[in-house]
């Protein structure tokens, strides 16, 4: 059997910090905007739950002995990195923990600059809870993507070693949140400028743009980091579709864009499900 080898998602560039705009979620929400600063945890509480989380599996490993800046495969597996070849034998769950595990200081750091400043500006449009759905359901998405490549190339090319690769980080989760963002910042009926709304727009296009070129120029030139554009690609592609039908129900009042938040998270989760199982038919 061959070894693992490490496939974090890669360091990304952070996007510009725009202001958020003013309030689209609830009176709530508001609330925190006017009362808090936006480095006060109180204000995008489902961002900083995340952020914690992160950092919190990070100082975890550390504390356990893990090489802050180098961890080893057997180190990312044993606090629940992605790797095909378990999740094929039942242990579904590194889909998800892998979104919380980093390969490194740089890597968290990074990782986490960009969440933050995502968050920020899109927990007021989906709320906390819909932050916390979008970061996991698009991560498992990214994750899942990212196994399914290395499924069909194992078989496409009798090449079992693709199965072994171990996948970390919360890229592809933090392409998801850019994805909806971009689907949702296009609504023209939210109450504010429609000139705001495209230049926030486009810095969060721009964001996704510039990373997944520089995510994709590695498979050209070998920079010496490994970069799972999968799940980049996964995550953003199902940040897009999750903000596809919550967009017209964001200006119809605040049950009704909840009621549709529940319906398609669920959907989603369901899809995800079923696709993980014909993955695993595959073999």
């Amino acid at each position: 059997m061959s070894s693992p080898q490490v496939h974090p998602e890669g360091e990304i560039l952070p996007p510009p910090h725009p202001s958020a705009p003013a309030e689209a979620y609830s009176p709530e929400q508001a609330r925190r905007r006017r009362e808090f600063s936006v480095w006060d945890p109180r204000s995008a509480p489902g961002t900083y739950l995340l952020l914690a989380i992160n950092i919190a599996v990070y100082l975890w490993m550390i504390a356990h002995r893990v090489d802050p800046n180098n961890p080893t495969e057997q180190d990312l597996i044993r606090y629940g990195a992605n790797d095909t070849l378990l999740v094929l034998h039942g242990q579904w769950y590194r889909l998800l923990t892998a979104t919380f595990v980093h390969v490194g200081f740089i890597h968290i750091a990074t990782n986490m600059w960009c969440l933050w400043n995502l968050g920020i500006l899109g927990e007021p449009l989906i709320g906390p809870y819909g932050m916390v759905a979008v970061y996991m359901i698009t991560g498992i998405a990214g994750n899942l993507l990212s196994m399914a490549t290395n499924v069909a190339h194992a078989l496409a090319y009798h090449d079992p070693s693709s199965l072994f690769q171990v996948g970390a980080g919360a890229s592809g989760a933090v392409f998801g949140i850019a994805g909806i963002l971009i689907v949702l910042l296009s609504n023209r009926r939210l109450p504010f400028p429609w000139a705001e709304l495209k230049r926030l727009r486009s810095s969060v296009i721009k964001f996704a743009v510039i990373n997944l070129v520089i995510g994709l120029s590695t498979n050209v030139i070998n920079v010496g980091i490994n970069i799972d554009n999968s799940a980049h690609i996964g995550g953003f592609l199902s940040g897009l579709a999750l903000g596809v039908p919550l967009s017209p129900r964001m200006t119809a009042g605040r049950d009704r864009y909840l009621n549709r938040q529940k319906i398609t998270f669920a959907a989603a989760c369901l899809l995800l499900a079923l696709i993980g199982y014909g993955i695993a038919n595959l073999l």
